[in-house]
């Protein structure tokens, strides 16, 4: 396909070639960053018996319904080591936080509320309703699917997967994404430089973004502005699932990136995507491998990344979009869909309100140490108002 197209259509051809990765099954402790291959189910409940939530006696509810109530220790049950025996009537044991509750007792005395004189305890309070009891599986039950496929594993995801009793995972394997920078003027951070040269940024924060999102960044360094030398980075990188090349993707006589990718074999899908920032962003196909072509400014990078490599990285999933008032008045957006850099805020009663940052050029990085969302705007639709709703898409949580 060629010419322009909707960022509807880029999505949905993004969608068609979704990657297909191997499954593998890892330590648990390796996990941290994956997407899950299968869910993940419990294997035990949690707690799996009822246990104590605080230091203090197991002992029956009726012997405890007025103060001074005097009870008889029969012994003393520490985490993990449950008690054999039953509390009977007038009895209490000794336990501790997470102890099993042993069988006869339904209610937990705190150590707080007693006194004690060898194997004889008062009570000076007394209780009405049972307390301080932790139900079996409380949390979860054994069967309960705790993570569903696709999910990205993190560290609440690798706690449950432990509690669950899951020593290793299913996940599909990281896909291999390597960063191409092209230009002739480009240096890396830390150089000293010289006239006409710049710091080439983009491959820091872009990797970023590649591992938050479950993949695996590659930086395949800077191709000169000629067509061998782009060539010759392509062929030097055979792992590579998805190819990101930056830069190099318009119009003009050193713009060469999507040839040199057409030379070694590659198919476009699509050249042009009707978005503001990002219209020369491009996606090209080789057999098991993609390459998604970005604009070099890095604030065009950084949102059409957002747009368009995240859902190629995820297979293919299109994410959400939330309504939020805007803060202040927006222009039209002209003839193309366009993505402004802007933060989301959320007052008491959880009503989202927007603010559009003040300068919008597709070179400045400074607005996303702010932003945490872009706020949509169709292609040929109207100036909004202070006040009103427009759609947001999040790029970082909602703090």
């Amino acid at each position: 396909m060629s010419g322009l197209i909707s960022v509807d259509e880029a999505l949905a051809l993004l969608a068609q070639h979704a990657l297909t990765l191997p499954v593998q099954t890892i330590p648990l402790a390796a996990a941290l960053g994956a997407r899950l291959a299968t869910p993940v189910t419990a294997k035990v409940s949690r707690p799996p018996a009822a246990v104590s939530a605080m230091d203090g006696y197991a002992v029956q509810l009726s012997d405890v319904g007025a103060p001074g109530a005097r009870l008889r220790v029969i012994g003393d049950a520490p985490a993990g080591r449950p008690f054999a025996g039953t509390v009977g009537k007038g009895d209490a044991l000794r336990i501790f936080t997470g102890s099993v509750i042993p069988e006869g007792a339904d209610h937990v005395v705190i150590q707080e509320d007693v006194d004690r004189n060898d194997d004889t305890l008062v009570c000076h309070k007394a209780y009405d309703t049972a307390q301080f009891v932790r139900a079996v599986g409380i949390d979860f039950a054994e069967g309960d699917e705790l993570l569903s496929a696709g999910c990205l594993v993190g560290p609440a995801g690798l706690s449950i997967a432990a509690a669950a009793n899951h020593g290793t995972l299913s996940i599909y394997r990281r896909p291999r994404v390597g960063i191409l920078a092209n230009g002739d003027e480009l240096r890396e951070p830390g150089s000293a430089l010289e006239p006409g040269q710049i710091v080439n940024s983009n491959p820091e924060g872009l990797g970023a973004l590649i591992r938050q999102w479950g993949g695996e960044p590659v930086d395949l360094g800077v191709a000169d502005d000629a067509m061998d030398s782009i060539r010759t980075r392509i062929s030097a990188a055979p792992g590579i699932d998805i190819f990101l090349p930056v830069g190099g993707a318009s119009v003009g006589d050193h713009d060469l990136m999507r040839p040199a990718f057409a030379d070694a074999g590659f198919t476009p899908v699509f050249e042009k995507v009707a978005v503001k920032p990002g219209k020369p962003t491009w996606f090209s196909t080789r057999g098991d491998r993609r390459v998604l072509g970005l604009p070099g400014n890095p604030a065009s990078a950084f949102v059409c990344a957002h747009l368009f490599l995240r859902p190629l990285i995820e297979g293919g999933m299109r994410r959400a979009l939330l309504n939020a008032r805007s803060v202040s008045a927006l222009p039209g957006p002209g003839r193309r869909e366009t993505y402004l850099r802007a933060c989301v805020h959320a007052d008491s009663d959880g009503v989202l309100s927007v603010e559009a940052a003040v300068n919008q050029d597709s070179s400045l990085i400074r607005p996303f140490l702010t932003a945490n969302a872009l706020i949509r705007r169709l292609a040929d639709a109207p100036p909004v108002a202070a006040g009103d709703l427009v759609e947001v898409l999040m790029i970082a949580p909602l703090e």
